[in-house]
Parts: C-alpha cells; structure tokens; sequence
C-alpha cells in the first residue's frame, strides 16, 4: 500500500527526478524520436548535465514562480499481513516503511515565448512520469498542483510544449481542458520532429 502526493521538489530529490526523467524518456518518446538523438538525450554523458541542470533549478531557481514539483509514493506497510518475522525482516521492513519513491515530476515557470505576455502566461516545462507508476493518479496531481500554483501567481493560461506524436500525453492534456493553440516548433534530429503547443485557461 502507498500513501501518494506531490510537494515542492528538495535537493535530496536531485538523483531521483534526473532517473525519472531519463526512465520518462527512455520509454515515452522511443516510438517516434530517432534512437541516436534519444541515446544522446539519455545517455551517461546526458544523465550527468541533467542532473547538475536539476540540482540548479531545484536550489537556486531564477525566481519563486520557477517551481519544480514531485509526486511521490509513500510506502505504508500492513504489519498484519506479514508473518513472523526474524530480526533481519523486521529491520527489513521497517526500513522500508515510510520509505519514499518519486513517482513523477513538473516545473514550471512563467511562458518565454515572445507572443505570450509573462505576467499572465505561465509554461509547464517539463510534465513526466516514471514508467512504473503510470496509470495511479500521479499525473492528475502534479497537473492540479501545477494549476493551483501558477493561478495563486496570477496567471490566466499555461502553455506547455510537446511531441506532435506524443499522443498519450497530449490525450491526457486534452482531455483536462487543454487544446492546441497553433504553435510550433520543427527539431532537426536527423529527421524533422514536430512540436506543438497547448494551452489552456485557467482563468
């Protein structure tokens, strides 16, 4: 059993949410990104650069509206399920309770793009979940957190980036109110990669 929620990301998160975001990528975009760019995005090399640029972005923000937020499960253990246990197992498994395991994570901050007004406009920068714990409610509640805090900023829309072929996030998205708005991007990755941008109102 687990008890789940998202928080603010801390600096002792820094190893997890760089892993989770390598396993995110790994398994998500391997059917439509090229392997050799998705082998350089998440490779040894790669792993290490996100994470010093997570360890940054998680101490030392540009400013308290750049937020990165974790979903996690708590593991709560029903003592009365187990059998007799010798010492060893006790200690096993009290380690293990309470043990905490990041599910998922977000950032966000307020939107670059130069047609969006950065005072009204905020971005999800990054939305991912760990291929182990998809289809448990962690993306519901990072997207909720993540509206709640750039609305409590005063922001009115979110826009945030994606794979024009990342059909399960953007059917996810989609079905939570958000919708193209018209942008976008073409990345050369040795073949021509779409993005588009979606947005929604949160007003």
């Amino acid at each position: 059993m687990a008890d789940v929620g998202v928080r603010a990301a801390r600096h002792d998160d820094v190893a997890a949410v760089t892993s989770t975001q390598i396993r995110a990528w790994r398994y998500g975009y391997r059917d439509f990104l090229p392997e050799g760019p998705l082998e350089q995005m998440t490779g040894p090399a790669a792993e290490n650069m996100w994470r010093q640029q997570w360890d940054d972005a998680i101490t030392s923000p540009p400013s308290r509206r750049h937020r990165v937020l974790v979903a996690v499960e708590q593991v709560v253990l029903d003592t009365d399920a187990f059998p007799a246990l010798g010492p060893g197992g006790i200690e096993a498994m009290a380690a293990l309770q309470g043990a905490e395991k990041i599910a998922g994570l977000a950032s966000h901050a307020p939107a670059e793009d130069p047609d969006l007004d950065p005072t009204t406009a905020g971005e999800m920068l990054t939305f991912l979940i760990d291929p182990d714990h998809v289809r448990r409610g962690h993306g519901s509640r990072l997207l909720n957190a993540t509206v709640d805090y750039l609305r409590d900023d005063g922001y009115h829309t979110i826009v945030t980036w994606v794979f024009a072929e990342n059909y399960a996030v953007r059917g996810f998205l989609e079905s939570a109110g958000w919708g193209a708005d018209g942008a976008e991007r073409v990345i050369d990755m040795g073949r021509t990669v779409r993005m588009i941008r979606l947005a929604t109102d949160i007003s």
